[in-house]
C-alpha cells in the first residue's frame, strides 16, 4: 500500500504526515504536487493541512481547482481511500467529496490546543480499528473550523452514520465546553456517503508518538494500513 500526501501552495503540514509514514510506519508514501493530474500508483490520499493558495476567498475555494483534484474526485468515487485533515478537510468539503462547510471560528480566534474526541463511526477505512465511543487526544489549529450544514444536510449525516468524530471531554460527554469552535453538534470530522472520504479538524499526525504528547492520531494510520497486513511497530 503507498500513500500519496498532496501539497499546495501553502500547504504546511506534509512533513508532518511524511515523518509518520517513513519514520515511525516505515511504509511506503510519495508526495503529490497540485500541479500533477494522476495519482496512479496510490492505494490512499491524504490532504494534510495549511493554508492551501493562502486561503485566498475562502478555505480550501482555490485548491478545489488545482489539476490534482480532479484525480483526487476520480480517486474518491471510484472507492480509495482519501483523508484530509485540518486544511484538507476544507479543501474535501470545498471539492465536493463531503457535504457541509468550515465557517470561522465561533470566538472569531485562532485555537492551537489539545482537544478530546469521541469515536461515532468505525465504519471509515481510518477508524476501523477504534471502538465506538473511544475518545482520542488530538491537537487542533485552525481559525476556520466550525463545522456547518443545513439543517437537511445535517440529518442526513446523522441518519446515516457520516458523524466520525465529536469534539468530547476526557470521558467522552459532547458538551458545549468541549467544543473548541462552535461546530454544529460538536462535530469534529465526517465521511462521506461511500464512508471512503474522511474529513476531520484535529490533526492525528502531531499526535502519533509519545514524546508529542499523545500516540492516539497513529490509530487513524494503522486502521488503513493495518487492514491489508502492512503495519509492524
Amino acid at each position: 500500500m503507498k500513500c500519496g500526501v498532496l501539497i499546495f501552495p501553502g500547504t504546511w503540514s506534509h512533513q508532518d504526515f511524511a515523518h509518520v509514514l517513513a519514520d515511525v510506519l516505515r511504509c511506503d508514501w510519495g508526495y503529490l504536487w497540485h500541479k500533477e493530474t494522476s495519482v496512479a500508483g496510490y492505494d490512499c490520499l491524504i490532504l494534510p493541512g495549511g493554508f492551501a493558495h493562502g486561503d485566498y476567498l475562502r478555505c480550501g475555494a482555490i485548491a478545489r481547482f488545482s489539476p490534482i483534484m480532479e484525480a483526487v474526485v476520480r480517486f474518491a468515487r471510484s472507492g480509495g481511500p482519501v483523508i484530509g485533515s485540518c486544511n484538507g478537510f476544507q479543501i474535501l468539503c470545498e471539492a465536493g467529496l463531503l457535504p457541509g462547510a468550515l465557517l470561522r471560528n465561533m470566538s472569531l480566534q485562532y485555537r492551537c490546543r489539545w482537544v478530546q474526541v469521541k469515536t461515532e463511526s468505525v465504519a471509515t477505512p481510518f477508524t476501523r480499528g477504534l471502538s465506538p465511543g473511544q475518545v482520542l487526544k488530538l491537537p487542533i489549529s485552525h481559525g476556520e473550523g466550525r463545522y456547518f450544514a443545513a439543517p437537511e444536510t445535517l440529518a442526513g449525516l446523522t441518519a446515516n452514520g457520516q458523524i466520525v468524530f465529536r469534539y468530547a471531554t476526557p470521558d467522552g460527554r459532547i458538551t458545549a465546553e468541549a467544543n473548541p469552535n462552535g461546530s454544529l453538534e460538536n462535530i469534529a470530522g465526517i465521511c462521506n456517503e461511500g464512508r471512503n472520504v474522511v474529513g476531520l479538524m484535529p490533526h492525528p499526525e502531531r499526535a502519533a508518538e509519545a514524546l508529542l504528547g499523545s500516540e492516539d492520531g497513529l490509530h487513524l494510520f494503522t486502521s488503513a494500513l493495518g487492514s491489508v497486513g502492512l503495519v509492524s511497530r
